[in-house]
This record gives structure tokens, sequence and C-alpha cells, in this order.
């Protein structure tokens, strides 16, 4: 499978707060918050979602197609990405902006407020994906992930013409993006992706009932944080797929992002939804035991040790016969 990764290219700055968020809030006084917190600490990493996503393609021996917008500062970037197995060539860069910048601050229960400021990521809307398909010989499926919000919906409607397969992952734009519009960047997607928390925000944004989204998607994807992931299909039974347990719990962010590359990983070797999943459990679980989206490294033999230990040494055999790690 050919699989263009669409979606925020960015600089991450994460800081940690010692205390909990919820301790801060007083309930009464909701509607006029007025805080700040002192972090302990500031690490500045390689991110936004699509660099993400494809970073941990890449990692399992995948070449995705990377396509977003970034600025002229993005030189060391692209080597990092393409050292990784990340095809760059589709990525725009701007003459006016700067690489976009995400703010993330984690307090000790893990729970995060975050900022994104969109810089070059804006001209991500001028980005046409059938040029692309034509220099790869064509697409596959296209990840629609956040992004510029008119990107989304210009690259949803141009796979809808082209017949293109997509899969819907609006995450971080839920909170700004409308009903309307979410309903059209959900509607005919062959894979939904979410959290728990999200999906009851596209339902209460959209209006639409759970069994109205399964209408209108092929598979929808949840994952459930330390609980594991979901698979729901119209008309068939949930699986629930059991996390991979962690080794030490550094840092959330990116940790949906790498679900979500091994999942595609799984789907291009044509393993079943099950596999998939626990695939992309086993990649972000890798990244909770780092700070930064992209500071991980997947190597072959403990990949399949652990996944083996987890899931069965069946299905760590069935993995093997693909996995292609950069190391060892």
């Amino acid at each position: 499978m050919r699989i263009a990764v669409t979606g925020s290219i960015a600089t991450d700055h994460l800081m940690t707060f010692p205390g909990r968020f919820g301790d801060q809030l007083i309930a009464e006084q909701l509607d006029r918050v007025s805080l700040s917190f002192l972090v302990d600490e500031l690490e500045i990493r390689r991110g936004g979602c699509a660099g993400n996503i494809a970073f941990g393609m890449g990692g399992l021996g995948l070449r995705p197609i990377l396509v977003g917008a970034v600025g002229d500062d993005f030189a060391d970037y692209r080597s990092w990405l393409e050292r990784h197995g990340v095809d760059c060539d589709s990525v725009h860069v701007s003459e006016l902006h700067h690489t976009a910048r995400f703010l993330c601050t984690t307090d000790q229960d893990h729970n995060q407020i975050a900022s994104f400021y969109t810089g070059a990521m804006a001209e991500a809307r001028n980005i046409e994906l059938g040029p692309i398909a034509a220099r790869v010989g064509g697409l596959d499926l296209v990840l629609i992930g956040p992004n510029d919000p008119d990107a989304m919906l210009r690259h949803t409607a141009e796979c809808r013409s082209r017949g293109i397969p997509f899969a819907a992952d609006i995450s971080q734009q839920l909170a700004r993006m409308p009903g309307d519009q979410i309903r059209e960047l959900i509607d005919g997607a062959a894979y939904l992706f979410s959290n728990d928390y999200e999906k009851g925000l596209i339902e209460q944004k959209t209006g639409w009932s759970d069994e109205e989204v399964l209408d209108r998607v092929g598979v929808r994807i949840t994952t459930l944080g330390p609980k594991g992931s979901r698979i729901d299909r119209k008309g068939e039974p949930s699986i629930h797929v059991s996390p991979s347990p962690e080794r030490g719990k550094a840092d959330p962010t990116g940790v949906g992002d790498a679900f979500r590359s091994g999942f595609l990983a799984g789907l291009t070797w044509g393993l079943s939804l099950e596999r998939c999943a626990q695939i992309g459990n086993l990649t972000a679980t890798h990244v909770l035991e780092r700070v930064g989206g992209q500071e991980y490294e997947l190597g072959q033999a403990d990949f399949l040790e652990r996944f083996a230990a987890c899931y069965g040494k069946d299905a760590a055999e069935e993995i093997g016969a693909h996995l292609r790690c950069l190391r060892p």
C-alpha cells in the first residue's frame, strides 16, 4: 500500500508541571479562568501529528509519503525524517512563515494543556493530492490528520472526487471546527481514528449517535489510554485490544500518533484489524516511555520479543514476516 500522511508538521515545546491541573480549577469560576503554571522542564522536540505518524511508519520499515507545509527552517527536520524512511518530496516549503509550533504542558497525572501556532501550516490548503498520486504511482490510502482546517476539507473532498480511500483523524482540530465541517470530514471515511474523549466530542458536535457514525464510516478505531483500544464496525461485535505494558511513563505527547503508525503498518501488511491495533498499541507504548513524539527507537528483536510477551508467539511470528525495523 502507498499511504500519504497529511497533517501538521511542527516543533514541539514540551513542559512539565509538577502538580495537578484539576487542583487549580475553581468550579464556580470556570467561566473566567486565569492561571499560570510554573513548569520544571522544557524539552524542544520534532513533532506535529503527520510528522510523528510518518516517523513511526518509517521506523517499522515502511516508506510513508508525508504531505504538509513547513517553513524554510525545516532542513534539519527533513534530513531526520528521510533518514528514518519518510518520503518528504511532497512537503511544501513556505517562503513567508516558520514551521508550526506546538506548546504543551503536562501535569503529574499526564493531563495536558496545549496551544498550537499555525505558521506555515496555513499554506497546506494549497496542496493538491493529484500530482502526489501521479508522482508515486497512485495512492491506496490518505490519512487526513489535524492540519489547517481548509486543508483537511480540501484533501477530504479531493479523495472523494478521485476515489481514493481516506482515514479521518480530526483529533486536535475537533475543538476548533464546527459540527458541519466535522461531518464533512467523517462521512465516507474508510477509517475513523479518535481517543475515547474525542469520540464523545465527535458525537456531540455532529449530532450523530455512535450508530449513525458507524453508518458513515468503514471502521471506527478508538484509543482508550491505559485500557488499550477498541475497533467497531457496523453490524459487527466490538473488538477490544488489550494494551501493551510500558517499562515506564515519561510523557504522553505523540502516543496517539504512534498508535496510528502501527495500525497503518498492519493495514499495509494486510493483517487483521485486531493485529493492526496490537501493533499500534506497542508502538504507542514506546512513545510513552520517552519525552517527545520521535525520540524512541524501534528495534526488530526487541519489538518482536515485547509483542510475543503481550500478544503471543504466533502473533509475533505473523508480524515478523513483515516487520522491518530500521534497527536490528
